[in-house]
């Protein structure tokens, strides 16, 4: 199921879509919930790093920022697997989608930037990321939403699709 996650994310990034309405914080927190420990934090990452290589890497900040984003939902994803509700999966949608928002906006992050390194470029960056922020959640909700309720509802069916431990 690995390799299936990093190749829907990667292809997912491809094809058109509003501004950071993407999937990847949803493979995160799935693979966190579901996937073997092992490979639950690397899933992510490695659909970034796949699709990167063919979209363009920007700066190594930017990806470090952007990686280290995915690997916290992935966190919560593992925090989800002993903490499995349909409230705590949306909690720990909006943490990551907020975490996502922070992290990447945070202005000191980054050299050069086109704000200052104040608490006045920090509040122009967050403010001027609100649209992306409103993107990051809808879309992190939705593939989530989808993620979890299918495998979910096969796992009722079909106990094959129970995770390892």
């Amino acid at each position: 199921m690995e390799y299936i996650l990093v190749l829907i994310g990667a292809i997912l990034r491809f094809l058109p879509h509003p501004a950071n309405f993407a999937p990847i914080s949803a493979i995160a927190l799935f693979g966190g919930t579901y996937l073997n420990k092992k490979f639950a934090l690397l899933v992510p990452v490695a659909a970034m790093v796949v699709s990167d290589y063919f979209i363009g890497f920007d700066s190594w900040q930017s990806r470090a920022t952007v990686y280290s984003s995915f690997i916290l939902s992935g966190l919560i994803g593992l925090w989800l697997r002993n903490n499995k509700s349909v409230l705590n999966m949306i909690g720990g949608t909006v943490a990551s989608s907020a975490l996502f928002y922070l992290i990447t906006n945070l202005v000191f992050l980054y050299e050069p930037t086109m704000y200052s390194h104040d608490l006045s470029g920090q509040i122009q960056s967050y403010l001027n990321a609100l649209p992306f922020f409103r993107n990051t959640l809808l879309g992190d909700l939705f593939y989530a939403g989808v993620m979890f309720g299918s495998f979910e509802l096969v796992k009722r069916y079909d106990p094959r699709f129970l995770p390892s431990p």
